[in-house]
Order: structure tokens, then sequence, then C-alpha cells
């Protein structure tokens, strides 16, 4: 556990450093440029994640890093850090502050680590298997709510919701009490820290949402898949405080 909670502490301090260099170029004029995905990326994306790079090959050069813009350096490692320099590129550059830097740890294939820093709030999240999670310094904790029809719920993309699966995004806005475009991370961050109830992401990598599961897990609530299997790979994602999750994935199948 002492390993675990110096790791966090470092995940801490690394997602702090580079979360912090975005803000040099956060509501500023910005050169965006387009990757293969056509998804956005900027010298911001690319600067945060050089400096998680760095900081993990001086302090753990035997760790695996994978992160969004410079690809996996796999080395079979038993531990790998998951990096997403800017989750929520397109709201960051709409000068959003909803946008966050994320990252987690991986030990022997499971979600050990989470942090998810939001620079243009100063706010950050932090959790480690067993340790419980934390909302700047004092402990997070998922709502109690237990009735789908007062619940909030929180997404991304509707338009991304909706073409998952037919009727889906109707059979929620019917099912839930309110639903807000809190988008990325910060949606699971709301469902960890109390203040929603259900995070939904129809297109999901790993580095989105690595971070996410112990921080979402450790708080007392779920993080899955849309069949309620705990992964980061399936390829979309949901937070819930763990007693909706059921009612949700009815919902969600139909």
């Amino acid at each position: 556990m002492d390993d675990l909670l110096e790791m966090l502490g470092f995940a801490q301090e690394i997602a702090w450093q580079a979360g912090r260099s975005t803000l040099g170029h956060f509501q500023c004029e910005l050169s965006v440029d387009l990757k293969d995905d056509a998804s956005p990326v900027t010298v911001a994306d690319r600067e945060a994640e050089q400096i998680m790079r760095r900081a993990i090959a001086a302090r753990y050069p035997g760790h695996d890093v994978q992160g969004e813009e410079f690809g996996d350096d796999g080395r079979g490692s038993s531990h790998r850090w998951i990096l997403d320099p800017i989750d929520g590129t397109r709201s960051f550059i709409h000068g959003v502050p909803l946008y966050s830097t994320l990252v987690g740890l991986e030990v022997e294939g499971e979600m050990a680590v989470g942090v998810a820093y939001f620079p243009g709030l100063d706010e950050m999240v932090a959790a480690a298997a067993g340790a419980g999670c934390r909302w700047n310094g004092r402990p997070a904790r998922v709502s109690p709510v237990s009735r789908l029809a007062e619940a909030l719920m929180v997404y991304t993309d509707a338009g991304e919701i909706a073409g998952a699966r037919p009727g889906v995004w109707d059979r929620l806005q019917t099912a839930t009490g309110l639903q807000r475009g809190f988008a990325d991370a910060y949606g699971a961050f709301m469902v960890a820290t109390g203040r929603a109830e259900i995070a939904l992401d129809g297109i999901m990598k790993p580095w989105d949402c690595a971070a996410l599961m112990p921080i979402v897990r450790e708080a007392g609530g779920t993080f899955t898949d849309w069949s309620g299997v705990p992964t980061i790979s399936a390829g979309n994602g949901l937070s819930t405080n763990g007693t909706l999750l059921e009612a949700v994935l009815q919902v969600l199948e139909g």
C-alpha cells in the first residue's frame, strides 16, 4: 500500500504540472491540427504529455507508458501509466474550463490509481485502490440517490448516445430526472463527488477512462461499459453511483 500511495502522490504531481502548462495556451489564439481520426490536437496537448512522460522516465524508468498523443512504449512491465494530457480538447479549444489532465496507473492489469486535474478550475480528484477517493484533499463520495427518476444524468455528446442504440436517448431522457451536458471526464468527476448519479460516454479510448475507473470506484460508485463490465477497453463508458447501475443498464438495453 505504501508504494501505491507513493505513486498516487507522484500521479498528482505530474497531473498538476502538466495541467498547469496548458493554461499558457488556454483562452488564447491557438493553432489546431487534426489527427487521423479527425480529433483535434494542439501544442498544449503535446507539451503536457511530454512533461508527464519525462517525469515518469526519471522516476520509474522501468514502467510502461501509454499516452494519447505519443502512443504506447510498452515493454511488458507490470506497471503502465495511461495518460490523457487534455481530456476534452474541443472544450479546451473553445475556452471551456471543464477539460482535464488525466493520469491512470495500471498494475498487473488492474487500474490501481487515478487522478483527474481540472486546470481551468484548479480542482483535483484522486484515488488509489483501497485508499478511497479525495476531492481537493477531502473525502469524496457518490450520491445516495436510489430512484432513477430523481437522478441527474450527465453526458458528453447526445448524438453519440442516440446513434449508439436505437431509442436509447429517448429512453434515458424519460427515465432520468434531469440531463445536462457536462462533458468528458468532468461528468465522471461529478458522479464521484456526489453531484450527479450517472455519466455516459458513447465513445471512449483507454486514456479517456483509465483514471476514471479507480476514481469512481473508490468513491463508492461503478465505472463500466454499457453492458456493466468493468473495463477501459470497450469503447464506451458508464459511471454511476452504484445504486442505480442495474436500472441504467436496463434502460440502455431497452
